[in-house]
């Protein structure tokens, strides 16, 4: 088994995760891990506006539009925000969440048309960050 299918299946088993960062190298790290996360999940689901509207949407919303690989893409993209919320150390309720997420758009996105338009509103790796960014918050890191 893969390093990467290794970690989600430590998830389901409810493996132990790590504690927050306390030294300033690791505080560091964290802070560019966070940083990219955000770039991604902007990048994924409200890198594009419309103009004179509120309504963003991301490269998920046209990578979904190529059947099968599209969606397939997108939800490898998505899964690696999970694990990165692995290895930042998020409890095993919030990581299942996440994953709930992923899921969730991941099957529903997978029918054609209406599952484009569900990608396009639900925005799962926005989500995800919010949950991401609420963990650190309540652990003390929400500076970062």
């Amino acid at each position: 088994m893969s390093g990467f299918a290794e970690k989600f299946s430590d998830i389901l088993r409810g493996a132990a995760t790590q504690t927050p960062p306390s030294s300033p190298a690791e505080l560091l790290r964290l802070g560019k891990r966070l940083k990219r996360l955000r770039r991604l999940a902007w990048l994924l689901d409200s890198a594009v506006g419309i103009p004179n509207t509120k309504f963003r949407f991301g490269l998920s919303g046209l990578i979904g539009l190529t059947p099968v690989a599209g969606d397939a893409a997108i939800s490898a993209l998505s899964l690696y925000i999970v694990y990165e919320g692995y290895r930042i150390g998020l409890p095993r309720a919030v990581l299942m969440r996440m994953l709930a997420n992923v899921g969730i758009e991941a099957t529903v996105g997978a029918v054609p048309v209406i599952g484009d338009v569900f990608d396009v509103a639900f925005k799962a790796n926005m989500r995800n960050l919010s949950m991401i960014e609420a963990h650190l918050a309540r652990a003390g890191l929400g500076h970062l």
